[in-house]
């Protein structure tokens, strides 16, 4: 038994240690991944560093030939000068269109405003005048009301007084007649 066991531990400590190295490896692996993968994607942007600038200078180079092109020999640069007169020409009737229908625009904008203004002025003119119209109708027979009122008072006042000024007069009257 002691043989067994010694066999069993040796076996269980070479398949430890391979378990280990296994691991190792798969550890060194993973590592090699990483590391390719960084170094991929450095790769890249290196790349992507130097060709945006040549790709810039291309086209730049590109544009110049194609405008210069045109005027390498009198009967080109004069046929590129004129189709260059004419789109110049149309932009510049295309713009006058524009400005013209935007004036106008503008212009019937601000009739409509200044109308719609005018008409609810007269609207509030109106019925001002209106109310100006009714509070002086009503001042006016509120004036005549009191006025006939008084009137009527001072009437009844003076009729009063003319009453009583006659009775004096009729007692004095009497007692100057009964002194006699």
């Amino acid at each position: 038994m002691a043989t067994q066991s010694k066999s069993s531990n040796s076996r269980s400590a070479k398949a430890g240690a391979t378990k280990v190295k296994s691991g190792a490896k798969q550890a060194k692996s993973g590592a090699k991944q990483v590391a390719n993968a960084e170094k991929n994607q450095a790769q890249v942007v290196a790349e992507a560093a130097v060709d945006i600038p040549v790709g810039a200078v291309l086209r730049v180079t590109d544009r110049v030939g194609e405008l210069v092109e045109p005027f390498t020999d009198r009967s080109s640069a004069e046929r590129k000068i004129k189709a260059y007169r004419s789109e110049l020409r149309r932009t510049l009737k295309r713009t006058e269109r524009r400005g013209t229908t935007a004036r106008r625009k503008a212009t019937t904008e601000a009739k409509r405003t200044r109308n719609k203004v005018e008409r609810e002025a007269k609207k509030t003119r109106t019925r001002v005048e209106r109310e100006a119209k009714k509070r002086q109708r009503t001042v006016e027979t509120s004036l005549k009301k009191n006025r006939a009122e008084v009137e009527q008072r001072v009437r009844r006042a003076i009729d009063e007084q003319t009453s009583r000024a006659q009775e004096i007069v009729d007692q004095v009257t009497d007692q100057i007649a009964a002194l006699r």
